[in-house]
Parts: C-alpha cells; sequence; structure tokens
C-alpha cells in the first residue's frame, strides 16, 4: 500500500471494488520497530480472501503533527450555549474529563525472525567477510504502542486489530496508573477492530454514540498515546462521513471511514474519536502521509458491532460473493474498449463490472461471469462499487441476494446465496 501506515506505533478484509484510479493512499502509523510484510491488492475481492496487512515504519519526518491541546492545558473560561465558539475550550476539559479514565494504553512485545540474519550468518558469506561481522540473532524482539478504550466494567476493550495483530497478550495501562495483562478475545481484519479483556471490575467505560448520526463540520475530540506521549487530547472537526475503503486507499477492508482533520499520530490506533457530549463516535486507525488533517475513524456503530460479534463467539463472519469487480464509467469502458489485450469488452457506461468470478465461489455457483454488468442489487440500483459492497455487507450470510445483471444486450435475473468470506486471522486461536 502505497503511503498506507497505521496510527499506532505497532503494526483486511474484502471489499468488493476494483479501481483504476489513483487515489492517495492512507497510512496506518505504527511503531517504527516493527517490521512486518506489507500485501497491497490492487483489485478486491468480494469474499476472494484477505490480505494480510502489516504497518509499513513511518519516519518522524512524515508525520505532520498539529498542535494538540491537553486537558490539563485547556484555559478555563465561562460556560457558553456555544460550545464551539473560538474564545471556550472548556467543553474539551468537561469531555476529556468524563471519558479520559476510560482510555488506555495497550503495549505489546512479538518475537520475530531478523531478515537479516539469513544473509550475514550465511558460511559463505562468513568465509568471505571473516570475523569483521559478527553473528546477527536470528529473532529479534519489536514492541508496539496503542490505545484502547474500556466499553464495560468488568474490562473489555476495543482497539484496533493492527494494534494486537500477531500477539495473544498485551499491557494494558490505565490513566491511573494501574496495568493489567491483557488477552486478546479476537480481532477482525476485515473491520481492523478487536477486543482485548482484562480481570478488573468497576473500571470506568467509554459512552457510545451514535456514528449514524454525524454530520461534517460537528467538533470532535481526539485521545490516545502518540508516540508514547500517554493521555495526549487533540481537537478539530469532523470533516466528511462515508469515505469508501476504495476513496482513501485501503481497498482490503470494508469500512466507510469518518475522515477528521483532529490530529492523530503513531500510538493513536485505538483511541476513541469523541462529541462535544463525550460520546465515542469513532475509533481512530489511519492518517494520510505526508499530509496535515487527513485522518480517519471506524465509526463505532460498527466497531460496536465487530466487538460485540467477537465477544460472543471470538471471532466474525462477513457474507461473501467471491467477485473482482470495478465501478463502469464511460472512461473505463473506453480503456477496456481500447485495450487489444483486454478479454472484456463492454457496451454499457454504468454500473459495476465483474472483472473475475472466484471458482467454486457463490458467485460462481450462482451463474455469475466475467464481463457481466450489475445493475441492481436486492431491487436497488448500484453505480458504483461501493455500493454494491454495502448491499453485500447487509446481506445475511445464507440468505439469497437478488441481482440484475447485462450481459451481451440481455437482462438476466439471479440469485445468489451470500457464503462466508474466507479469512486467517493470526490473533485468534
Amino acid at each position: 500500500m502505497n503511503n498506507l501506515n497505521y496510527d499506532s506505533q505497532n503494526g483486511s478484509q474484502e471489499i468488493d471494488n476494483f479501481n483504476l484510479n489513483s487515489n492517495p493512499q492512507p497510512d496506518k502509523v505504527h511503531n517504527p520497530n516493527w517490521k512486518k510484510p506489507l500485501t497491497y491488492l490492487g483489485c478486491m475481492l468480494v469474499g476472494a480472501g484477505i490480505a494480510a496487512i502489516a504497518m509499513r515504519p513511518l519516519s518522524n519526518n512524515s508525520l505532520l503533527p498539529q498542535p494538540f491541546l491537553s486537558a490539563q492545558g485547556a484555559k478555563a473560561t465561562q460556560p457558553s450555549t456555544n460550545p464551539a465558539t473560538s474564545d471556550n475550550l472548556n467543553f474539551i476539559t468537561t469531555v476529556v474529563n468524563q471519558t479520559g479514565p476510560a482510555v488506555v494504553r495497550i503495549d505489546s512485545t512479538q518475537t520475530v525472525k531478523n531478515p537479516q540474519a539469513s544473509v550475514f550468518n550465511d558460511p559463505l558469506f562468513q568465509q568471505f567477510f571473516g570475523s569483521e561481522f559478527p553473528k546477527v540473532p536470528s529473532n529479534e524482539t519489536v514492541h508496539g504502542i496503542g490505545s484502547g478504550f474500556i466499553i464495560n466494567s468488568n474490562g473489555e476493550i476495543i482497539t484496533n486489530a493492527h494494534v494486537v495483530h500477531g500477539v495473544k497478550t498485551v499491557t494494558v495501562t490505565l490513566k491511573d496508573g494501574r496495568t493489567f495483562k491483557g488477552k486478546v478475545m479476537g480481532s477482525d481484519p476485515v473491520t481492523d477492530v478487536a477486543v482485548v479483556k482484562i480481570s478488573a471490575n468497576n473500571l470506568p467505560t467509554a459512552s457510545l454514540g451514535n456514528s449514524e448520526q454525524l454530520q461534517p463540520g460537528q467538533w470532535v475530540i481526539a485521545i490516545g498515546n502518540p508516540l508514547g506521549l500517554d493521555n495526549t487530547v487533540t481537537q478539530g472537526i469532523v470533516s466528511a462521513t462515508g469515505r469508501s475503503s476504495s476513496q482513501v486507499g485501503m481497498q482490503d477492508e470494508r469500512v466507510n471511514y469518518i475522515q477528521t482533520d483532529a490530529a492523530i499520530n503513531p500510538g493513536n490506533s485505538g483511541g476513541p474519536l469523541l462529541n462535544t457530549d463525550g460520546q465515542v463516535i469513532g475509533m481512530n486507525t489511519a492518517i494520510i502521509k505526508d499530509t496535515q488533517g487527513l485522518g480517519f475513524a471506524i465509526p463505532i456503530n460498527t466497531a460496536k458491532t465487530i466487538a460485540n460479534q467477537i465477544i460472543a463467539t471470538g471471532k466474525v463472519e462477513h457474507p461473501y460473493l467471491g467477485i473482482q469487480m470495478l465501478t463502469l464509467t464511460p472512461e473505463v469502458k473506453q480503456e477496456l474498449n481500447s485495450d487489444p489485450n483486454s478479454p472484456i469488452n463492454v457496451n454499457e457506461s454504468q454500473g459495476v463490472l465483474v472483472v473475475k468470478v472466484i471458482p467454486s465461489s457463490p458467485a460462481a455457483r450462482g451463474g455469475l461471469r466475467a464481463g457481466d454488468v450489475i445493475e441492481k442489487a436486492n431491487n436497488e440500483a448500484v453505480d458504483n462499487s461501493n455500493e454494491l459492497q454495502q448491499i453485500v455487507n447487509s446481506t445475511s450470510i445464507g440468505s439469497n441476494l437478488q441481482l440484475q445483471i447485462h450481459r451481451q444486450g440481455k437482462t438476466i435475473n439471479m440469485s445468489l446465496q451470500a457464503g462466508v468470506l474466507p479469512t486467517t486471522n493470526d490473533s485468534q486461536d
């Protein structure tokens, strides 16, 4: 993923989209010490499998932090009926005092293979250079820092899946200084949501809001542990809602993100994005590299739904069709039809083009073919791949999805039974 960094100092999902256009790539920010592989999918498999996302190291030079306001630095003023006025920041202090104790720091430790060991410890290398180069350890210990927030007084914590990637246990530190060993109950790379459990009672909890009610321009507050600076507070606004995974360059995830200009940096991953009432309306997860004011959060409604599944069953299942697709436009049509090597020739200029059907998938069993143009799903017109993906996401596994397609000048109606998205999650047992 070009320029994609998670906003944790630590280190997918399947999106039904195949985008020919170039978009700025977000960076999920992580610990520069983590060295993990990165897989980028140019085209999205509607349930064709999950790409493993690893967080690429991010240098300090690529981070453009914005000034942040700490609760201690908030200037006391008289209450105002409009908390967003420039001379009144008391609402930030109120929110921080209300929700701050429920925000935690998550530290993880992992032993990984040292990629340099195989080279420097090779007998031929040692014979050539002699004792000038000491032996390199075959394994190394890497550390990650992220954030999270307590949703249940018995110790259930929501964080990002990439914060706990590859580990079973973590260290959780509360704002009051108490430290606990946390168990990873499960994680879902498709939405980048995970749940950690600590053994404690009567813990402070964060109140969860409704992300469906968000509108651009609303004030928001972020709390987290960027770059190891615990309990850091930043503020901004909701810049936009409904940013699809493909729009922000994270094609391997199924999320419609909240865009915010509140400062988000490495270590903020998994921390809450709050409204002026102190309710969590999002979970901070990514930034655009080499920019300011382009941060992204997972809507809390999505995070809550996934977290509840993890708490109940330890895993998450997503509906799956098994196609590669792209949004059909006049420009895409012209590009495909003018390419002598293209196996697909289309007459339509609108809809969702099926680029490939995965063998033995629900789409293959239902009779869908490469070159088909999907015009409707469950009687709803679909003009782009994101709209179709959202309809697929809302389809229950095992239920039928009704499609209207255009094939070689004919309109065909077909029914596909949604399957379970194949996935591998190394954070679960």
